[in-house]
């Protein structure tokens, strides 16, 4: 516990409900949901930050249901009914407080959770392991409430204090993005001197990879818009290569030891192609697409390996907070909302225009 940390807990806070899947007019601003009490091996956290990431669009317009085919922007034009639209397939329980990324101050503990972590500035593991229950992890934000809201509580076993100069925004930048990020590659078995192919690479995600990839010594060619190509080489990437246009044409066959997928969509076929022989493949996301022509021949003549990402492996968020602690990676930040501005946030968020995380700050006393 931090010496001579207190303070005073309300009954009552300002949050964002999630109502039910669809369109932003599911987004509902409440100042009167009651605070969560920490239950047993629980901390409660007075929210600084909460970064939104592709997940909180995808869970609001229940793009995770089977029923949707389209990339994220097709399901913008749509409003699902849908009662499966998360990824356990089981529904979610309605209102929900989405919100994966938190950073926050740790205000109060449930029994049997450590008190020292009073007056602690942490962030939260998104992918909870304390509570994983055999194949099936839950994620904060979307099994249980998240970080859109003053105060939100989360598992001991998930909250991570951190020891840097880092902003707030900065760190809540990082949870989920980077969590992500690095289980892709560890799953992958990235090591120093490799070829690594990263689709999306201006994302939150993106980011995150081009950063653990360098880190890993690993040789980086970065898929993003041409007018992020600088900012990519500034992060680390070694080459880069415009979104849209063919990467067989660009990079040629058999050219890559890993591909890291957040993409999917149409051009999907021809990052097998560019994969060498024995290459690996992982993917923790579509948004261009999770529908793709696969040709069989290509996996098992190539012998190929495919690595589905989404449960993260425990090292991995261990590993993040001593990459913070020793300056080895830096979250970027775009821009801070208000929470309250949390419909102009996902807009923004959408347009794809900025490099960067969106982050939304709830008020503060």
């Amino acid at each position: 516990m931090q010496k001579g940390f207190t303070m005073t807990i309300p009954a009552l806070m300002q949050a964002v409900h999630l109502l039910s899947h669809g369109g932003y007019d599911r987004l509902v601003y409440k100042t009167d949901v009651p605070v969560p009490v920490p239950a047993d091996g629980e901390v409660l956290i007075k929210v600084f930050a909460a970064g939104i990431n592709n997940t909180d669009i995808n869970t609001r317009l229940g793009w995770y249901s089977s029923a949707i085919t389209t990339a994220t922007s097709g399901a913008l034009t749509s409003s699902p009914s849908v009662d499966t639209g998360d990824w356990s397939g089981q529904g979610l329980h309605f209102p929900r407080i989405q919100g994966a990324d938190v950073c926050g101050i740790v205000v109060a503990v449930g029994q049997h959770a450590p008190e020292v972590l009073i007056g602690q500035r942490v962030i939260v593991q998104s992918c909870l392991l304390s509570l994983a229950q055999g194949a099936f992890t839950p994620f904060l934000g979307s099994e249980r409430d998240g970080g859109f809201a003053e105060y939100v509580s989360a598992p001991a076993g998930d909250v991570y204090p951190v020891a840097t100069t880092l902003t707030d925004a900065q760190l809540a930048a990082v949870p989920c993005a980077y969590g992500t990020a690095e289980n892709l590659l560890e799953r992958a078995g990235v090591k120093s001197g490799e070829t690594v192919l990263i689709t999306g690479a201006s994302g939150n995600v993106g980011i995150a990879l081009v950063q653990l990839a360098k880190r890993r010594g690993a040789n980086v060619t970065a898929v993003a818009g041409k007018a992020k190509h600088a900012a990519m080489r500034e992060i680390g990437a070694n080459h880069c290569h415009e979104t849209g246009q063919s990467v067989l044409g660009a990079i040629g066959k058999d050219a890559m030891d890993v591909v890291v997928d957040v993409v999917g969509g149409p051009q999907w076929p021809e990052l097998l192609d560019v994969l060498r022989p024995r290459g690996r493949y992982a993917c923790s996301g579509a948004i261009a697409g999770p529908l793709v022509e696969l040709d069989l021949r290509k996996l098992y003549l190539k012998d190929l390996t495919f690595f589905g990402c989404t449960a993260q492996a425990r090292q991995v968020f261990p590993a993040i907070i001593g990459y913070l602690e020793r300056g080895e990676i830096m979250p970027l930040v775009s821009k801070t909302y208000d929470l309250r501005e949390i419909v102009a946030a996902q807009e923004e968020f959408l347009s794809k225009r900025q490099i960067g995380k969106i982050v939304l700050l709830p008020p503060q006393d």
